[in-house]
């Protein structure tokens, strides 16, 4: 087993929570203005988040799947800074599972990081004898219609 992060220096020990998420865009609705690249560049710089690794889905009509890595991309723009840092994290299988919610004629980014803003935590408590034993997200969509409940209840009360 390795003791670093795949084309990193960083120490397994000193690693914060790698997360990932799926953008899937439906055929003819994208509308690339180069502003995700450069949300993404500001977390980067920041230092909030390190890239893991960024690769693109293309749904076909017949159900296959293209997997088109970063460094595969001639026209990076302002990615091309992080493209020389990323891992290739993802297995095949990984690629099948992800792809398999997307319909026919999409295409879809799939971004995994490192929160950076949290390893020095995750490293204390490893250090400490703790392991992460459960975690999760709230959808956004969820957190919204909480949110308008609770207000339909205050307004009726």
């Amino acid at each position: 087993m390795t003791n670093a992060l795949p084309d990193t220096d960083t120490p397994l020990d000193e690693l914060g929570p790698v997360d990932y998420l799926v953008v899937e865009f439906p055929a003819g609705a994208t509308n690339f203005t180069g502003e995700m690249a450069r949300e993404l560049t500001a977390l980067v710089d920041a230092g909030t988040i390190r890239v893991i690794d960024v690769m693109i889905l293309v749904k076909n009509d017949d159900g296959s799947i293209d997997a088109i890595e970063l460094s595969d991309i001639d026209e990076l723009g302002e990615l091309r800074a992080l493209e020389a840092e990323l891992a290739e994290f993802l297995a095949e299988d990984d690629v099948e599972h992800l792809a398999a919610a997307m319909e026919p004629g999409s295409t879809a980014g799939v971004l995994i990081w490192e929160n950076l803003w949290a390893a020095p935590f995750a490293s204390a408590a490893r250090r400490s004898g703790g392991q992460l034993i459960a975690d999760g997200r709230i959808p956004i969509q969820a957190i919204i219609a909480a949110i308008q409940a609770d207000e339909t209840l205050t307004e009726g009360a």
